[in-house]
């Protein structure tokens, strides 16, 4: 009988082979850099674009906020932009309000 079960081939390989580390790392490595480059970048230069924006606000611009009220600039302090609606009517927004210059952002006219 022993001699039967010594004769078969053994069911199990004796050591499987281990992947490097690289070769583990590798996907995940890839998947950050494609993050980066398509949604993470974009994103920083988006909002780098904003701020630059934001910081060159002055008197005079008519500008969007983001709940849709347009407006003209009358007075411009550190982090409260104040803005004419109307006709005597001025409400004061916070200056990340802002959402753009008016125009700016509109869609093209439907023809």
């Amino acid at each position: 009988m022993w001699s039967i079960l010594t004769s078969l081939p053994p069911l199990l390989p004796a050591q499987a082979a281990q992947p490097s580390l690289l070769g583990m790392l590798t996907p995940w490595i890839l998947i950050l850099v494609i993050f980066y480059f398509i949604l993470w970048r974009p994103a920083q230069k988006k909002q780098r674009e904003h701020q630059e924006m934001l910081n060159a606000i002055k008197k005079g611009d008519k500008v969007i906020t983001n709940g849709g009220i347009y407006g003209k600039v009358t007075k411009v302090d550190d982090g409260v932009v104040v803005l004419e609606v109307a006709d005597n009517l001025r409400i004061r927004v916070s200056r990340r309000a802002i959402a753009g210059f008016e125009g700016e952002a509109e869609p093209p006219e439907a023809q």
